[in-house]
C-alpha cells in the first residue's frame, strides 16, 4: 500500500502571533538598546529607560540570547554596538516607530469615545435624579458632551440593544432581558389625588382590591412604574381599565392635579405636590409599592470611560 504524502500545516495568524513573542523582543529591550545606541553606555542608557545598570546587562544579555547574535560589546570606555547590534537598532527603531503610532491610534480613539456619553434613562430617573448626577459628571468630565434619550423602561433597554445608548437607566421589577445591571437607588410608588377627590377624606387605608378596581390616571404600558403596579395588584383581579393612560409622569401628575382621578407616581414625582398640598397622598394597606431603580447596560459590557464614571457617582450619590 502507497503511503498518502502528509501536507504540511499552515499556520494561522495565531501561531505566527505565538512564534514573533518568543523570537521578538519586547518593546521595553528594544528601547534599551535604542538608548545605549544613543548614549554609547550601558549606565546612562538604564538611567533613561529607569532602571538598574545590572538589570539594564542582564536585559540585554537576554535579547542576544533570544536572537542568538551579539549586539553590544563593552568595554572600560563604554559600550558600543556591533555590527549586528547597528543593523538590529536600526529595526528596532521602526518597530518602536511603529508601537508610538499605535500608541497614539488608540489615544485618539479613546479621547473620540471619552468626548461624549449617551444616556437613555426612563422618565422618573431622567427628570428627578439624573440631573445631579449629571452635574457632578460635567465637574469631574467638562469636556464630555451628554446626551439623555428619555423614555419608559422597556424604550430604554431597546436603545441599549440597538447601541443608540452607552448607559441607560430603569425603573422595572427586574432588568430586561440581554441587560446587566446595578441598583443605584430606591424609590416608592404613591397613590396619589386631588384634595376635593373623596379619598383624600379617607381615615382608614385603602384596601387593594378597591384600588384595583378603580379607573386610574396611569402611565403607559411599557413604563417600570405601570410594571410594578400591575404586579402589585395582580392578585387582586389586575387593574381595571384605565381612566387616562398618559406617556409620561409630568402628564400623570397635571391630571391628577386638575382632579381627573386618582394616580400612582413615584414619591419622588410628587414630592413638591404633596408638600404644596396640590395632592394628596393615599395610604393602600396590604401591597408592596416600593421597586429598585437600576443602571443597566448590554450583557458582558461593563460600562468603560464617562458612562463607568457616571456609574460610579450614581453609587456615590444614592437617593430613596
Amino acid at each position: 500500500m502507497s503511503s498518502v504524502p502528509s501536507v504540511p500545516s499552515v499556520p494561522t495568524s495565531g501561531d505566527v502571533i505565538s512564534l514573533l513573542s518568543h523570537r521578538v523582543p519586547d518593546l521595553g529591550a528594544l528601547e534599551l538598546l535604542i538608548a545605549v545606541a544613543r548614549h554609547g553606555s550601558l549606565g546612562r542608557a538604564a538611567r533613561e529607560v529607569g532602571i538598574t545598570q545590572p538589570a539594564a546587562s542582564s536585559r540585554i544579555r537576554s535579547m542576544e540570547r533570544q536572537l542568538g547574535v551579539a549586539l553590544v560589546d563593552r568595554s572600560p570606555r563604554g559600550s558600543r554596538l556591533t555590527d549586528a547590534g547597528a543593523l538590529v537598532t536600526d529595526w528596532a527603531r521602526r518597530i518602536v516607530e511603529a508601537a508610538e503610532a499605535f500608541d497614539a491610534g488608540v489615544q485618539a480613539l479613546r479621547g473620540r469615545r471619552d468626548s461624549r456619553l449617551r444616556v437613555a434613562a426612563s422618565m422618573t430617573i431622567a427628570e428627578y435624579l439624573l440631573p445631579g448626577w449629571l452635574i457632578a459628571l460635567r465637574a469631574e468630565r467638562p469636556d464630555t458632551a451628554v446626551s439623555l434619550l428619555a423614555g419608559n423602561s422597556a424604550a430604554v433597554a431597546e436603545r441599549l440593544l440597538g447601541g443608540d445608548a452607552d448607559l441607560g437607566f430603569v425603573e422595572g421589577l427586574a432588568v430586561p432581558e440581554g441587560l446587566d445591571g446595578a441598583v443605584v437607588a430606591h424609590d416608592r410608588l404613591a397613590v396619589v389625588t386631588a384634595p376635593s377627590h373623596p379619598w383624600a377624606r379617607r381615615r382608614k387605608a385603602l384596601d387593594p382590591a378597591e384600588l384595583a378596581a378603580t379607573p386610574l390616571v396611569l402611565r403607559e404600558r411599557g413604563s417600570g412604574t405601570r410594571q410594578v403596579l400591575d404586579a402589585a395588584l395582580a392578585g387582586y383581579g389586575g387593574l381595571a381599565q384605565p381612566l387616562l393612560e398618559l406617556a409620561s409622569t409630568t402628564a400623570v401628575k397635571a391630571a391628577a392635579v386638575s382632579a381627573a382621578g386618582p394616580a400612582v407616581l413615584s414619591e419622588l414625582a410628587v414630592a413638591e405636590e404633596l408638600a404644596s398640598h396640590r395632592l394628596v397622598a393615599v395610604p393602600v394597606a396590604g401591597v408592596l409599592l416600593r421597586r429598585d431603580l437600576r443602571a443597566v447596560w448590554p450583557t458582558g459590557h461593563r460600562p468603560t470611560g464617562p458612562a463607568r464614571d457616571l456609574l460610579s457617582l450614581t453609587r456615590a450619590r444614592p437617593a430613596g
